[in-house]
């Protein structure tokens, strides 16, 4: 895919990162000239150690910086307002840090890092060098963990890639086999924001590369269960999210309300990402400066964290309040769209984070609308709601994303819920369905359009 260059512009250096290479295009694997599958699986292992250990740190950082957030915030809702304010400042300030680190030190450390990521696979980008890890580290500590609506994935996803590139260089690996393990350090990276490792390697094939190759396989494989390994050592094994009782297989007469719900999931994930490209077109014509637009962005996240810390950050919080249904049916269509533009706002802010999460949370508010929809359309029928919740999960991510696959065992996979397969492989189908008949182009895919024409 090649990339035309507006007339009368001014290049910049991420620009130049991009576009360095536009006209090469990814070439098959050459096995006859590559390392053995053997020291591919090799290096995919100690990819997979370094990659677990670096996210599983980074994710272990963020929980405290969450727990902390929280504490605070509750601390200052009940003192004075003065106190308050010096949280929001803070927030701010966290924020022109976060920006201004990726400003000067690595500028493909903006947003999710992920359209960076499929872009070098494509051959139309050159890898992020190593200083990318610290800048995202951190960047994404300031930014997420000030309660930026992000997601951890996509500094995951882009520090496993960038660890990959470091350790194929090191060992002087070729093209094809640097290429294999980039791609496998990246699912390494969400493997382990998720703690999900069967959806890290279907990441890889469904998403990053888009096709079935035997050694990406191999490698995928092999650095995503390293990966798992080291980082439940630092995190444990838990779930991301608890499901408190057991899911039971729903009846295939009930078929027809997963449906429902992927339809309606479908047309809030093509809203979802029409939103997040108007605030960044938005963000584009405003006339301030990028550090003076992310201390805005900044002082109204410390604003939601002082009003209410639980519906800053990620949005882990509200998934697992829709799973346990404790959400109110009259507040979750102004929570779900106060989510919607803040997380837009949030990723206008130009600083490391992640688009997972907060669709997470999104799609598990959808989930949550339907199923009291669907008790309505049919009052004499008993429906669980957190079969719902799971199914809208998944169904959002297959209509922004337009990768079913991922979402489905991503979710299987946060909320151990194996035995919805069917009713998340309706739901997804059906937001695929309808993302692709209004034409909404995936949301990676329209991001990584962005870039090259030279707006982040």
């Amino acid at each position: 895919m090649q990339y035309s260059e507006p007339e009368n512009r001014q290049s910049t250096k991420e620009d130049t990162m991009l576009q360095q290479v536009p006209n090469r295009k990814p070439q098959p694997e050459q096995t006859g000239s590559s390392c053995s599958l053997v020291f591919l699986a090799s290096a995919s292992i100690l990819i997979g150690l370094a990659t677990g250990a670096i996210c599983g740190v980074f994710r272990l950082f963020l929980k405290g910086l969450e727990t902390a957030r929280t504490d605070l915030a509750l601390r200052f809702l009940h003192g004075s307002p003065w106190e308050g304010c010096f949280l929001v400042v803070g927030v701010a300030l966290a924020a022109l840090v976060a920006v201004e680190m990726v400003r000067r030190f690595a500028p493909l450390a903006s947003g999710s890092g992920i359209p960076h990521v499929e872009a070098v696979l494509s051959g139309v980008a050159v890898p992020a060098p190593w200083v990318l890890i610290p800048v995202k580290f951190i960047g994404g500590l300031l930014a997420i963990g000030g309660g930026l609506a992000l997601g951890r994935e996509g500094p995951s996803v882009q520090m496993g890639a960038a660890t990959a590139n470091t350790i194929g260089r090191l060992l002087s690996l070729r093209q094809a086999d640097c290429r294999a393990l980039l791609a496998a350090g990246a699912g390494a990276g969400l493997a382990t924001a998720f703690n999900a490792p069967a959806a890290g390697a279907v990441f890889v094939l469904e998403e990053l590369v888009g096709r079935f190759e035997a050694r990406m396989v191999c490698a995928a494989l092999g650095a995503s269960i390293s990966a798992i390994l080291i980082s439940r050592g630092i995190l444990g094994g838990q779930p991301d999210f608890i499901v408190f009782h057991q899911v039971p297989p729903e009846a295939i007469a009930k078929q027809l309300f997963f449906v429902m719900t992927g339809l309606m999931t479908g047309l809030l994930a093509v809203g979802y990402n029409r939103t997040i490209l108007s605030a960044l077109r938005l963000a584009d014509r405003l006339p301030v400066s990028i550090p003076v637009r992310a201390v805005l962005i900044g002082g109204l996240a410390g604003l939601v964290v002082w009003l209410d810390p639980h519906l800053a950050g990620g949005g882990d919080w509200i998934t697992q309040a829709a799973i346990n249904n404790t959400i109110s049916w009259c507040i979750i269509p102004a929570l779900f769209v106060f989510r919607l533009i803040f997380g837009a706002i949030s990723y206008a802010a130009a600083t490391p984070g992640g688009l997972f999460a907060p669709m997470l949370a999104l799609g598990a508010l959808s989930g949550l609308a339907c199923s009291f929809v669907a008790q309505i359309l049919s009052p004499d029928t008993a429906l669980a709601t957190t079969p719902f919740v799971i199914v809208g999960m998944a169904s959002m991510f297959a209509g922004s994303v337009r990768s079913p696959l991922t979402g489905i065992i991503l979710v299987m996979e946060m909320t151990r819920s194996s035995d919805l397969v069917l009713p998340l492989l309706s739901g997804s189908f059906a937001a695929m369905v309808v993302a692709g008949a209004l034409g909404d182009t995936p949301i990676y895919e329209a991001l990584r359009l962005r870039a090259a024409t030279g707006r982040r």
